[in-house]
C-alpha cells in the first residue's frame, strides 16, 4: 500500500523553472530569480515532517516514488526511486534529482523530470501565484 504525503507551497513571479537537474520546493518565503529549480515557496510541510513509515518506504532503493504536482488546473507527475542514504532531515527544502546525488533535502533520486521539463502552463500559474500542490507517494519496493 503506498504511502502520501501532502505540501501545500505558494508560486512567485520568479519562477522559471529551468534547471536541468532538480526540482525544488520550499518553505522559504522569498524566491530570488537565480532560483531556476524551484517551483513553490512557503511549503507548508519540510521533509522533517514525514512520518517515519514514509522515510522508512522511501529508503529502499528499489521504491518506486511519484511526485504530482498541481496548480491552476495543471498536473505534471514525475517518477523516480527511493535510496537507503534518504535521511528527509532537512526543515527547508524537498528537491527531487535527476541524478543519484543524496543530500538531507532530497525526497527523490533519478527522477524522469526535472524543473525544465515541467509543463509551461503549469510553470506560468505558479509565476503567476498560483497555490501549488505537491503530492509525494512511495510504493515499497
Amino acid at each position: 500500500m503506498p504511502h502520501e504525503v501532502v505540501v501545500r507551497a505558494q508560486g512567485h513571479e520568479h519562477v522559471s523553472a529551468e534547471h536541468a537537474s532538480t526540482l525544488e520546493v520550499t518553505s522559504d518565503d522569498f524566491l530570488t530569480p537565480a532560483g531556476d529549480c524551484i517551483l513553490g515557496i512557503e511549503a507548508d510541510t519540510v521533509p522533517a515532517d514525514f512520518d517515519e513509515a514514509f522515510v522508512s518506504a522511501c529508503q529502499d532503493g528499489d521504491a518506486a516514488i511519484t511526485a504530482t504536482l498541481e496548480a491552476d488546473g495543471h498536473s505534471v507527475t514525475v517518477t523516480g526511486s527511493g535510496h537507503p542514504e534518504l535521511t528527509f532531515e532537512d526543515e527547508r527544502s524537498h528537491v527531487l534529482r535527476t541524478s543519484d546525488y543524496v543530500d538531507d533535502r532530497t525526497v527523490m533520486v533519478h527522477a524522469d523530470a526535472a524543473a525544465g521539463d515541467v509543463d509551461r502552463d503549469l510553470i506560468a500559474a505558479l509565476a503567476d501565484g498560483a497555490d501549488l500542490t505537491l503530492t509525494l507517494s512511495v510504493d515499497p519496493a
